[in-house]
C-alpha cells in the first residue's frame, strides 16, 4: 500500500477531501518521523512499537573479495508487532 492509497482510503471512509486526507496522513508521518528521529518510542496500541536503535560498528567482510572492511555505526528501525495484530493476521490464514 503506497501512501497515495492511504490518503485515498481516508478520503473514501471518512469523507474528508483529498487534500484534507492527504495533509492529515503527513501530518501523522511527519510526526512520527520527528518523534524517531529525537531517539523516542512510538508505540501504536493494538499496532505495535517502533523504536530507533544503535548499532555499533564492527568488522564485515566484502563477499566479492573477502576483504575485512568496517562496518560504521549507524541507527536502525525496527518494528515489533503487538499480539493483537499478529492474532488478526495468522486469524485471516496470512
Amino acid at each position: 500500500m503506497t501512501k497515495a492509497e492511504i490518503v485515498e482510503q481516508i478520503y473514501e471512509k471518512i469523507g474528508f477531501s483529498k487534500k484534507e486526507s492527504a495533509d492529515i496522513v503527513e501530518l501523522v508521518f511527519d510526526t512520527m518521523k520527528d518523534t524517531l528521529s529525537k531517539g523516542e518510542k512510538i508505540k501504536i496500541s493494538g499496532f505495535g512499537n517502533f523504536v530507533v536503535r544503535q548499532k555499533h560498528s564492527r568488522v564485515g567482510r566484502n563477499p566479492q573479495t573477502g576483504q575485512s572492511i568496517e562496518i560504521t555505526a549507524r541507527k536502525v528501525l525496527t518494528f515489533r508487532p503487538s499480539q493483537v495484530l499478529k492474532s488478526a493476521l495468522n486469524k485471516e490464514g496470512v
